[in-house]
Formats: structure tokens, C-alpha cells, sequence
């Protein structure tokens, strides 16, 4: 049996019945589009980070390029983000006509280095994107000092972060509006696409409500700003309504994988496997478990001969990609971001992850890294 590092397979079939019941619901409502399981599950997001609003769109790439358009941003502006991203939280940037602006990260848990973010800021920046990644906070007292004092909009991209919380408070509720993806994959994840944006702005969200459907009011037909088709799914939001109410529950499962990878891994930091740590102040989800090594392909080689594929989170750090080269970034812009490209690599890591696979992965791992 060949492992991976996620598998829905074993979540579904411990909530089949909830799930299938929640398609039915939907099918039955007579209502498919923006009906009340969108408005529900917006209402109940919102509710779960206290918050006052939050709007359900189509993915979680339009989640941040629709939530930077409703902070006001556009052709002509940048925004200062980091490389050690999935590339769609580029994308998004780029998509809303504004410059992506990089700055590196840190080594010990590979987030946003917030030191190097004033010498970042031009007269052309409006935004700062901090990346909530692999399921903890960016150090964000920083973050908004800085806005606060340049007049910038923040918005957190929390794809990686559903359920985290930096000191105390939730990821999602430190910025001016923090975008969140429900690919299959994240911690709260739909059986398809789907993305949200949350604010306490009423103005935000009103933008945001008509960003995402073509630009209109409650009104069709009236545009009042050009926007976008990026409506929540009926389907998908009643299986995040459902999901929603067991997201605490997938935390703990999340964290009780990584504890066992941490006592069964730890020392093999004599031979050079570092595993992740947690930044002053956070309380990590855990969305991927990344770790690094000098050795890192070799490794993913290896355990391939043991039924066991991995995942690099990420290998090409998105400042070094084609399709952004003409934001002039040369090898070593980044010295950080491009060296741990090349180290680190992701354990099999999910709630329902069964303990005998979990046995292999740790198995495996002390056998091949020593021999090295």
C-alpha cells in the first residue's frame, strides 16, 4: 500500500453520513445559487472568529485577489508579500493589476521576516499580505505597526491557518481582512473548491458581496463596479456548515500527529532532520508538517522504496518561476527562501491519518536518514 501525504478517503468515511445528508439538504432546498447554506455558513465563519461579517466566494484565490480589490487595491499599487507562498497567493496580486513585492523569511520557522519590511515599503505600496504558513501566524504586532504608520491595508492570507491563533486571538482577526481557502487539502477543506473572505468592516463587505457577483447589488443586472462570477457553492458551504462544527476536532487530531512525529523523529536532529517550530505566541493547525534536511531528494527517494511518496512545500520558491520573471528578481534576492527550497519536505499529515501508516512514515525515516 502506497502512502501519501493526505487522504481524504478515511475522513469520508467517518462523516459519509453527514456529508451525503448535506448535499441532500442542499438538493432538496429548492434553492442551488447563494441560497441559505451560503448565508449560514457565511454567518457562522464570521461567528467562529468573532468577527462581524464574512463572504463565501469560489476559491481561495479569488478569496485574496477579490479581498485586496475591496481594500481599495489595484493597477499601479504593490504589495509586499513573500515567495514562500503557494504561487496562487501571487496570482491573486497579479491579478488585480498590482506588483508583488518579496521579502525573505525567517530560518527557524519559515515565515515572513517582518525585520526587512520597512525597507520594503515605496510610495507605490498600499498592502502588506502576510502568509499565515503551514498552519501558524506571521509575527503580526510588526505588520500592523507598520501599516498603522504608512496608512496600508493588511490583509492575512490564512489558507494554511484555519483554527490557529497568535496570541490568543484567531488567525484572521489581526488584519483589516483575511482571506481563507477550502481546497480539499486545508484544515477545514471542501469536497471541491471554495474560499471566504472575513472583515468587521461593513464596507469591505459590502465591496466584497459585490465583488463577487459580477459587481452587482441585490439588484440583476445593475453593475456598479465591475466584478467577478466567484459565488460560494450551496453544495460545498452546507459541508463546510457541517465541517465547521468538528474544526476543533481536526486541530486536535492535527496536533496529536505532529506530537507523535516529534517524539518518534527528534533525534535523528543528530543527523540532520530539523522539524518545525512553533513561533513565540502561536498555537500551530499543523496544515502540512514540514521539516528540512541537506539531504532532502535523496530522502524523497528513498522512502519512495518504501511505499511512501512526500510532498515539497514548496520546491520553487515563486519569485524564481517564469511566469514572474518580469518582476526582475535575480538568483540570491532571496537567500533564505531559495536555500530552505532546496531542504525541506512534507510528512504525511491529516486528522484521520491511521496510526499503522503513521508507523511506516517514522519507520522508514529512521532507517533511511542514519544511512545517509
Amino acid at each position: 500500500m502506497t502512502t501519501y501525504v493526505w487522504d481524504y478517503l478515511p475522513e469520508y468515511e467517518a462523516e459519509r453520513e453527514d456529508l451525503l445528508d448535506a448535499v441532500d439538504t442542499v438538493f432538496r432546498s429548492g434553492r442551488l445559487v447563494l441560497g441559505a447554506s451560503v448565508a449560514g455558513f457565511e454567518e457562522e465563519f464570521a461567528a467562529y472568529h468573532g468577527l462581524a461579517h464574512c463572504t463565501g466566494v469560489d476559491n481561495g484565490t479569488n478569496a485574496v485577489k477579490l479581498g485586496l480589490q475591496a481594500l481599495g487595491i489595484g493597477p499601479g499599487d504593490e504589495v509586499i508579500t513573500v515567495s514562500n507562498t503557494a504561487a496562487p497567493t501571487v496570482v491573486a496580486i497579479d491579478g488585480t493589476g498590482a506588483t508583488p513585492v518579496f521579502v525573505d523569511i525567517r530560518e527557524d520557522d519559515h515565515l515572513m521576516d517582518t525585520d526587512q519590511l520597512a525597507a520594503a515599503v515605496t510610495p507605490r505600496t498600499r498592502a502588506l499580505l502576510p502568509v499565515h504558513l503551514y498552519g501558524q501566524c506571521v509575527d503580526m504586532a510588526p505588520v500592523r505597526a507598520l501599516a498603522d504608520r504608512h496608512g496600508l491595508a493588511v490583509l492575512e492570507d490564512c489558507a494554511q491557518a484555519h483554527g490557529a491563533r497568535h496570541h490568543g486571538a484567531p488567525a484572521g482577526t489581526l488584519g483589516d481582512a483575511a482571506a481563507f481557502s477550502f481546497y480539499p487539502t486545508k484544515v477545514l477543506g471542501a469536497y471541491g473548491d471554495g474560499g471566504a473572505v472575513v472583515t468587521d468592516s461593513p464596507e469591505v463587505d459590502t465591496r466584497l458581496r459585490q465583488l463577487r457577483y459580477y459587481g452587482m447589488d441585490k439588484v440583476y443586472y445593475v453593475v456598479r463596479t465591475p466584478g467577478h462570477n466567484s459565488r460560494l457553492d450551496e453544495v460545498q458551504a452546507e459541508i463546510l456548515r457541517r465541517k465547521l462544527r468538528r474544526l476543533d476536532s481536526y486541530v486536535a487530531g492535527r496536533r496529536a500527529v505532529a506530537r507523535r512525529y516529534e517524539e518518534e523523529l527528534g533525534d535523528l536532529a543528530a543527523h540532520g532532520l530539523v522539524l518545525p517550530s512553533t513561533a513565540e505566541g502561536n498555537e500551530h493547525v499543523y496544515y502540512v508538517y514540514v521539516v528540512r534536511h541537506p539531504e532532502r531528494d535523496r530522502i524523497i527517494e528513498a522512502m519512495k522504496d518504501h511505499g511512501i511518496h512526500l510532498n515539497i512545500s514548496y520546491p520553487w520558491p515563486v519569485h524564481t518561476m517564469s511566469g514572474f520573471a518580469h518582476l526582475g528578481y535575480r538568483e540570491g534576492a532571496l537567500p533564505v527562501t531559495e536555500r530552505l527550497a532546496g531542504e525541506i519536505f512534507s510528512l504525511p499529515m491529516y486528522p484521520s491519518l491511521p496510526g499503522g501508516l503513521q508507523d511506516k512514515v517514522v519507520a522508514a525515516l529512521r532507517e533511511v536518514i542514519p544511512a545517509l
